[in-house]
């Protein structure tokens, strides 16, 4: 199927990529999902004790890591839940508006 005819208004619904469903292995990293977000956690290293409670509970695998210390917030896939900061227990992660 030609480009033009994917997205013009003459294209059949059986020719569309059926939605939900997963065609290559792995490939959640392509599609960055975090610009609806209204609220971003922001991380303070200076406060952050490494304790790793924000990176257990990210529903979204957001908190970055690396050599066993966190290095920051993937915002590309980060839905701004707020599950990071409110495990926080050292006011590392806070929440803001965008």
């Amino acid at each position: 199927m030609s480009d033009k005819n994917y997205y013009s208004t003459e294209c059949k619904w059986q020719d569309t990529t059926p939605g939900g469903i997963i065609l290559d292995a792995g490939n959640a990293g392509e599609f960055k999902t975090g610009d609806w977000r209204t609220t971003k956690p922001v991380w303070d290293q200076e406060k952050c004790k490494n304790c790793f409670l924000c990176w257990v509970f990210c529903p979204d695998m957001s908190i970055l890591v690396e050599n066993e210390k966190i290095k920051g917030i993937d915002y590309d896939h980060c839905k701004g839940c707020g599950l990071c900061a409110a495990q926080c227990k050292f006011d590392a992660i806070k929440l803001i508006s965008e």
